[in-house]
């Protein structure tokens, strides 16, 4: 308030100061009018109209610098994008005008690339005789969703390099107007903003407002006054700008900053401006808007505009002006006649350290998964750890049960069931100094109620982390309930491990058929952001899936959308039937020299099925994860039908064969399906005589699940039959009796002669 009332009216900035502004809209303008001449027709999606935005980024870094700032992590859309990369990351103009005339990003053995307005940029910048990293992150034309993702790339640095102070690291959020104010995403992520598990200090939200969408009028782009109304849900402040005034808007950002540095909240600047060409430079306005772009026509641009009061303040002469206008073309004309930019060889950016000593996975890593046993110390260590309460705690008796329950299963029994496995997978990638981080609705007792990896005291509501009370391990288990998202929580963890690759992160579903509300961030950024970026992340999805007649909702988590977009080895995609191969799995994920998103078609009902267990000789030395499972029941010699199987059909069909004492059919688990074993497969398949029928068995219907990948993966195999779910428009029936009927038709086909 004070700022606003009092000090905005005393606001003065020096003559080197308003001199420096104007250099940066020289640049701002200069860089967009070059492009315009000499790419003509070519997508650019220019700045023009708010070039203020160069400037503006300019002040809040170097102002964030002064007020400690290590880190900026900057995510927009496409429009400016690329003066933004010019002109405040210092990414080479020969570079940018290589890309302009067909040079590829990437070679081919690296990916597919992208169009250079997606492409991310990192950089280091001097100022105040310090150093600050800049990150602009890539982002598809899918407005906004970049938001989620940067806040996930802030909060890996915090907590891996900068023990959460805030002050080290800034997000940047630069919105459109119709953007900000139409996409859901950025109203999930301000209520994540205060959140313990996705609180990253405040972030400056900059609207480049053009007053247009598209070709769609502000007034059918919104029903609120303003474009950043959704301010108020964290009472964050506006501050609304003339886009023709720099040093209105040098004050704004000058607060802006320092407001975030000081309380660590969110702050909206909203750069009333105007676009000056169409959605791209080839598109026509005139068509929706033939009165606005006639008054956008005659209008000057801040530069000339600036200059002009520069000149007649004093500040600068119009020979100053244009000598520094010159300079900057004869810069732009040198990048683009430069012999090296013809030579330029494709490269591809390290934006960080935590990344130098991985490689890119080539086939032949997937034949065989590396070892990833334990010592039993270390088993016995963790054992310790799940199943004790501190003293004093007073647990439900629930809580008490189950921590009995373990300590039999770990000490006496010598066999774990899932939630143990997996917890287990979790304290030994501590112990070897890999924090874990899992977030989703529900995850610290888990959907299912199965995992308990934090209780409460019922008196004290106290909490108590199992994992995070082993002695002399300084690695930690971040695991945090989430808000009600998918979409927005989902793009925040891909952010974080795509920051952090020595983080074991993952993301539950609640039901696997929820991640529907986060498809474009698995479509446009977890299994195509190696292909495009060359970004890896190591990111886990656990989706809870199989037909145990709970309805349409919450039996099918879609596997065959995952399947169908692997390819080149790009993601794990695994329905696992053992706890141990669960455990090996979770640490291959951060034993590999690589990394991989991997997405588990996780189960419901076989949490805690009797014969889903795993003796601790599974979890052992020289042990590792199974791709396939190969029959132990069968006589090989004897066997006149394979079934193939993935997840938890296998224990109905093993079920259906015992009690059938049926000694003739084999039944073949695929625990992994993408990249998908064949070499394996194929080595198993050779006991068999070449008579054997050969059955991929689903519980899916036919036109989903895994058929039309297995005849796509493994289409050499003619004689390959089915039996599934008749082809269905709705995943699933609610009606349980008629859902008992269909998967009994499914068991008994399986072994039909």
């Amino acid at each position: 308030q004070n700022k606003v009332e009092n000090e905005m009216l005393k606001f003065q900035i020096s003559a080197e100061e308003k001199k420096h502004i104007l250099e940066k809209l020289i640049n701002a303008v200069g860089f967009e009018q070059y492009l315009h001449k000499k790419y003509i027709g070519q997508k650019r999606f220019s700045l023009e109209g708010g070039e203020a935005t160069i400037p503006a980024l300019d002040i809040i870094i170097q102002q964030g610098i002064r007020l400690g700032a290590e880190e900026f992590y900057i995510g927009m859309a496409h429009r400016g994008r690329l003066n933004v990369l010019a002109n405040i990351l210092g990414k080479p103009l020969e570079r940018i005008f290589h890309e302009f005339e067909g040079g590829a990003n990437l070679s081919e053995a690296q990916g597919d690339g992208d169009v250079k307005y997606h492409l991310n940029y990192s950089s280091t910048l001097k100022a105040n005789g310090k150093k600050v990293r800049l990150h602009l992150l890539a982002n598809p034309s899918h407005l906004e969703a970049v938001d989620p993702v940067v806040q996930g790339h802030v909060r890996a640095r915090l907590d891996q390099k900068y023990n959460h102070d805030f002050n080290k690291v800034i997000p940047i959020l630069i919105h459109g107007d119709a953007a900000v104010a139409g996409q859901g995403i950025v109203y999930e992520v301000l209520q994540m903003s205060r959140l313990e598990g996705y609180n990253v200090g405040g972030t400056i939200h900059f609207i480049i407002n053009n007053q247009i969408g598209f070709t769609t009028d502000f007034e059918d782009a919104r029903s609120s006054v303003y474009c950043t109304a959704l301010s108020g849900l964290v009472e964050a402040p506006e501050l609304h700008v003339n886009g023709d005034n720099p040093e209105a808007l040098a004050f704004a950002v000058h607060l802006a900053i320092e407001f975030r540095q000081r309380y660590h909240r969110d702050i909206f600047i909203d750069l009333v401006c105007y676009r000056k060409y169409g959605h791209n430079e080839s598109d026509e306005p005139r068509f929706t808007q033939p009165q606005l772009y006639d008054v956008i026509k005659k209008h000057k641009n801040i530069r000339d505009l600036y200059s002009k009061q520069l000149i007649q303040e004093g500040v600068l002469s119009a020979q100053t002006v244009e000598d520094m206008q010159k300079t900057f073309v004869q810069k732009l004309d040198t990048a683009a006649n430069s012999e090296d930019k013809s030579t330029m060889k494709p490269s591809v950016q390290i934006s960080d350290a935590n990344w130098r000593n991985f490689v890119i996975a080539k086939p032949k890593d997937f034949l065989k998964s590396p070892i990833t046993g334990i010592s039993e110390e270390s088993i016995e260590k963790i054992g310790i750890a799940l199943s004790t309460l501190p003293e004093g705690f007073q647990a439900i008796k629930q809580i008490q049960r189950l921590t009995q329950e373990r300590k039999k299963n770990f000490f006496e029994k010598q066999i774990l069931n899932w939630a143990d496995a997996e917890l287990l997978s979790y304290g030994s990638l501590l112990l070897d100094d890999y924090p874990v981080r899992i977030s989703g609705q529900d995850v610290m007792r888990g959907t299912f109620s199965h995992r308990h990896a934090v209780v409460r005291d019922s008196q004290t509501n106290e909490a108590y982390s199992f994992l995070n009370e082993m002695k002399d391990v300084d690695a930690q288990l971040m695991i945090y309930n989430s808000l009600l998202s998918e979409y927005g929580v989902l793009g925040f963890e891909y952010g974080y491990a795509s920051t952090n690759p020595n983080c074991l992160v993952i993301w539950e579903a609640q039901f696997g058929d929820f991640s529907n509300g986060a498809q474009t961030i698995i479509d446009q950024f977890i299994v195509s952001s190696e292909s495009k970026w060359m970004r890896m992340s190591g990111l886990v999805m656990l989706l809870p899936h199989g037909y145990e007649g709970q309805g349409p909702e919450h039996s099918n988590a879609r596997p065959e959308r995952y399947l169908q977009l692997s390819a080149e080895n790009n993601i794990i995609v695994a329905n696992i039937t053992t706890p141990a191969n669960l455990f090996h799995l979770m640490r291959r994920q951060m034993l590999w020299k690589f990394r991989k998103p991997c997405v588990v078609m996780s189960p419901k009902s076989l949490l805690r099925h009797p014969l889903v267990k795993s003796p601790l000789s599974d979890f052992g030395k020289e042990t590792s994860f199974k791709e396939m499972i190969p029959d132990d029941f069968a006589n090989s010699k004897e066997v006149k039908k394979v079934l193939l199987c993935t997840g938890k059909i296998y224990y109905e069909l093993a079920q259906y064969r015992k009690e059938h004492n049926i000694l003739d059919t084999a039944i073949i688990r695929i625990e992994q399906l993408h990249p998908f074993p064949e070499q394996q497969l194929e080595n198993e398949l050779g006991k068999y005589t070449n008579t054997a029928k050969l059955v991929w068995v689903q519980e899916e219907p036919v036109n989903m699940g895994y058929w039309t990948y297995i005849l796509r993966t493994y289409y050499q195999r003619k004689d390959l039959e089915l039996v599934a779910r008749k082809p269905s428009a709705s995943p699933a029936t609610g009606n349980a009796a008629r859902h008992q009927r269909e998967q009994q038709r499914i068991i008994e086909a399986s072994f039909k002669r």
